[in-house]
């Protein structure tokens, strides 16, 4: 009897190993699809802003490069 409850507790504890293993291996995996979705977000962030910064950076450009003065010059001494 006693080798028979012995027998069957192991087999519960066994049981309860495997599904908590099971449980933590879900986690781990949601856990995991949570940090791969957050990375693209930000990757995509990251993008979108080097795009803006790009044309931030031709607008500057284009403000103060000589060609540009020179036409705003030119346009200035016409109004007159």
């Amino acid at each position: 009897m006693f080798m028979f409850m012995m027998s069957q507790f192991r087999f519960v504890f066994a049981v309860l190993c495997l599904t908590a293993v099971l449980i933590f291996a879900v986690y781990l995996r949601d856990a995991n699809n949570r940090v791969v979705y957050k990375q693209c977000t930000l990757r995509a962030e990251i993008n979108q802003l080097k795009q803006e910064l790009g044309v931030k950076q031709l607008q500057l450009e284009s403000l103060i490069s000589p060609a540009a003065i020179s036409q705003r010059l030119n346009e200035l001494n016409n109004d007159d």
